[in-house]
């Protein structure tokens, strides 16, 4: 299946330098981190927590390398406490984030889910985003397509997705323009680079 609608890395809005490539990237493909009061590096995925921000690319190798080589307490000026499993906490905490903004557009009428009901939305160009579940059957998912200009979402988990939609489990979602759907593809950007398949060959498509 042509993933030719997958989004471009943003290159608008405001920069920050990452400490771990030490390289200047949009604020959207980066995750911000702040001194909690016990002197712990906290991750601040929506951007919003008070206290000076220290930024990193959201790539699994990046904040690898900021854990391993203790480039927070430098670039911080000072000894802090990094938890043991940091990357996978930002992980988890970026997909819920994606499964939760999902979820609101699915409750405002700009999101889809099943088989059927995906394919009439991408049919009468209704869908802006084609979402897939990572474990889902490769012969199933091949038979959609990326919207025209659209972006697609594979590596969210079947139960992650049931979690946005409602339902126990969903192989094959969709999102309609405007809305939501602007930052759910930003976000889910983010978390691409946290997952083990993060160029997207690792899902089989049939």
């Amino acid at each position: 299946m042509g993933r030719g609608g997958a989004t471009k890395d943003r290159t608008d809005g405001p920069e920050r330098k990452c400490i771990a490539t030490g390289k200047l990237h949009p604020k959207n493909g980066l995750i911000r981190f702040v001194i909690g009061p016990d002197v712990q590096i906290v991750p601040d995925i929506a951007g919003k927590l008070p206290g000076r921000g220290v930024y990193v690319t959201a790539d699994k190798k990046a904040l690898k390398r900021a854990v391993e080589k203790k480039l927070f307490a430098r670039a911080v000026r000072q000894p802090v406490e990094v938890q043991g499993d940091l990357v996978g906490e930002v992980e988890r905490q970026l997909a819920r984030r994606v499964v939760d903004l999902i979820s609101l557009a699915r409750k405002s009428g700009s999101a889809v889910a099943g088989y059927e009901r995906v394919k009439d939305w991408l049919l009468k160009e209704e869908a802006q985003v084609l979402i897939q579940a990572s474990d889902g059957s490769g012969r199933g998912k091949s038979k959609l397509s990326t919207p025209h200009y659209g972006s697609y979402i594979g590596w969210l988990t079947a139960d992650e997705l049931g979690l946005a939609f409602g339902r126990q489990t969903v192989i094959h979602g969709a999102l309609a323009s405007g809305g939501l759907t602007k930052r759910v593809v930003e976000e889910a950007q983010r978390l691409k680079g946290l997952r083990e398949n993060d160029d997207g060959k690792g899902h089989r498509e049939g």
